[in-house]
């Protein structure tokens, strides 16, 4: 139902039909359509605009996240969205995109400029700049957009926001440990219950124990090597069977793409497979049937001892009651991970636009980065974190009726009833400012029937009135504009004339910033 709007007085709830355009509006009209048209007004794929409702919601969950980050002792930083190509690194190979799944120009002293594919590498490149003077470790939260220069589809898009935490400087996998129990806490911070979540963990060096013994050790494999990673890291979406077409010639997909696979032979595919299948009904399983399929492999018998580390520190702090655990399913995508992994997944299920049951999956995830830092100084320099995808974790708490998706309410509106009296308008504006109310003077050049449309657009609760009859005596109307829409459903004329008369009404300026109060308070 639409706000009440018109006439400084509301009028009875049966109006009179709209008179039929003139002909000078049709002349307009004719001359508008005869106008050449402009540049095509459309977002580009991959690319989202956001309400004013969307942002505030946002806003409020990173709120909420940062408490949790700010509790465990991490301190904000902020690095710009361009770096140089070099300092990024090539971690994100697309061969269907140019410069490998980055944007990326050309500055005028001919070095390459990208925008950020995530907010890690442009750490790296910060704490090796400051290094000297950054406490270690070094402990800081960052929430930004994001680039992806990739093919978009639903859900896939090319900017997004992250938002994440990183201890550098820390060797111990007590930091994994830590990082994985406030990927917890931040969940439920935002009202994730626990129950409806997990935080999986697993270590790369096992996986890498698992592509030694299959023959994928060395430089040479790294591309393939590459290609199984990805393949993993895509089971929770094809399943074992499409993981096993990507680990060998390739899998097409339901619309008719195809993805080239590994190329691996039929043993090293069931060696793969018999990693991502370790999974046992307690820790004590899990780690035991990791052992057996990185057997013969110091590097991977290295990742299964960092698990039973992780899982020792987990359960001496009480996170062993499912919220984090050891999976062998985890991998990540990107290649810079060097130890253990860990990615946080909804487990509850939602129904999509054909009723049938889906699952949110992953929303945040990271692991150790022991080389991106060191890229830049030549020495070791530990690193682990993890990043939230805040789009993708917004959408599951408006789901779960976690965060507000009403519009936002207005300001208020000082409407402009004699042109030759703006600076009596502002003075109402400033009055209703100074005492803390957002309010605004209509800026627009049409009437009194416009002004009340805007402010209906604006969803402000009330508008301010002063005509010269009202400044004469030194007074303002105030229009209650939601308690105005509600009249045509007064069930008597005495209650209709009870409301009309709350929902517009004189008083002195002096007591305009009370009345204003008054209407916005009954509306919460």
């Amino acid at each position: 139902m639409t706000r009440e709007g018109g006439c400084a007085k509301p009028r009875h709830p049966f109006r009179k039909a709209r008179r039929p355009m003139s002909k000078s509006a049709e002349t307009v009209s004719e001359v508008a359509a005869e106008t050449p048209r402009g540049p095509l007004a459309q977002l580009p794929r991959g690319f989202a605009d956001r309400g004013p409702a969307d942002i505030a919601a946002t806003e409020r969950m990173l709120a909420a996240i940062r408490e949790v980050y700010e509790l465990y002792g991490f301190e904000a930083v902020e690095t710009p969205f361009v770096e140089y190509t070099d300092a990024l690194g090539k971690f994100l190979p697309d061969q269907d995109r140019p410069n490998e799944g980055v944007f990326s120009f050309q500055d005028d002293d001919d070095r390459w400029l990208s925008l950020r594919y995530d907010l890690t590498a442009p750490l790296a490149r910060y704490v090796a700049e400051n290094f000297d003077r950054l406490p270690k470790p070094y402990r800081s939260y960052r929430c930004g957009w994001v680039f992806r220069n990739e093919k978009p589809g639903p859900g896939r898009f090319r900017q997004f926001m992250q938002f994440d935490a990183d201890t550098v400087g820390a060797p111990s996998v007590a930091a994994d440990a830590e990082i994985c129990m406030m990927a917890a806490d931040t969940l439920e911070r935002v009202g994730i219950a626990k129950g409806d979540y997990v935080v999986k963990v697993n270590d790369r060096k096992v996986l890498d124990g698992v592509l030694e013994a299959i023959g994928l050790a060395g430089e040479e494999h790294a591309g393939r090597r590459l290609i199984v990673l990805r393949a993993i890291d895509k089971l929770d979406k094809v399943g074992p069977e499409g993981v096993r077409d990507l680990l060998g010639a390739g899998r097409m997909d339901p619309s008719g793409d195809f993805t080239k696979g590994a190329g691996l032979a039929a043993p090293q595919i069931e060696r793969v497979l018999a990693f991502t299948a370790a999974g046992g009904k307690d820790v004590a399983e899990t780690l035991a049937n990791l052992r057996k399929v990185v057997e013969g492999s110091a590097r991977g018998e290295e990742g299964v001892a960092e698990l039973a580390d992780i899982a020792a520190l987990v359960a001496a702090a009480g996170y062993d009651d499912g919220r984090v655990v050891i999976d062998p399913s985890v991998v990540r995508g990107l290649e810079y991970y060097t130890g253990p992994v860990y990615e946080a997944e909804l487990t509850f299920e939602v129904k999509d636009e054909d009723g049938r049951p889906v699952r949110f999956g992953s929303v945040a995830g990271g692991g150790r980065y022991d080389g991106l830092v060191s890229r830049f100084r030549g020495e070791t320099v530990p690193a682990t974190g993890f990043s939230i995808g805040v789009s993708r974790l917004l959408a599951a708490l408006k789901v779960l009726g976690k965060v507000g998706t009403e519009k936002t309410v207005g300001p208020v509106v000082v409407l402009v009833m004699d042109r030759d009296r703006a600076a009596d308008y502002q003075r109402l504006v400033k009055t209703l400012r100074d005492a803390g109310i957002r309010a605004e003077m209509y800026l627009g050049g049409a009437g009194m029937k416009p002004q009340m449309k805007y402010a209906d657009r604006r969803h402000s609760v009330c508008v301010v009135i002063q005509g010269s009859d009202e400044k004469a005596k030194g007074e303002v109307q105030v229009k209650d504009l939601v308690l105005g829409a509600t009249l045509s459903s007064a069930p008597d004329r005495e209650t209709y004339l009870k409301m009309q008369a709350e929902a517009q009404f004189a008083v002195a300026e002096g007591d305009m910033v009370a009345a204003v109060r008054k209407v916005l308070a009954r509306h919460g």
